[in-house]
């Protein structure tokens, strides 16, 4: 496990709303992968895929956004 995952883990468990961020972030990054396994898309999928990416980074802001909270 890396620093990285050792301190979202930490954070993970002492703070249950980083906890829900980054379990809303996985969902993302999960759904993402099957997305990308696919051989091709949909403009559907097209769509979800960009609206994901975009939602996955704003979770991953909020989650920094917090660590350097609970860090101050």
């Amino acid at each position: 496990m890396t620093s990285t995952q050792q301190l979202r883990q930490q954070m993970a468990d002492q703070d249950p709303e980083y906890r829900r961020l980054l379990e809303e972030h996985q969902k993302r990054a999960q759904r993402l992968d099957e997305l990308a396994r696919k051989g091709w898309l949909t403009s559907e999928e097209e769509q979800e895929e960009k609206r994901l990416k975009k939602e996955k980074l704003q979770l991953k802001d909020q989650m920094e956004a917090r660590a350097r909270t609970h860090g101050a």
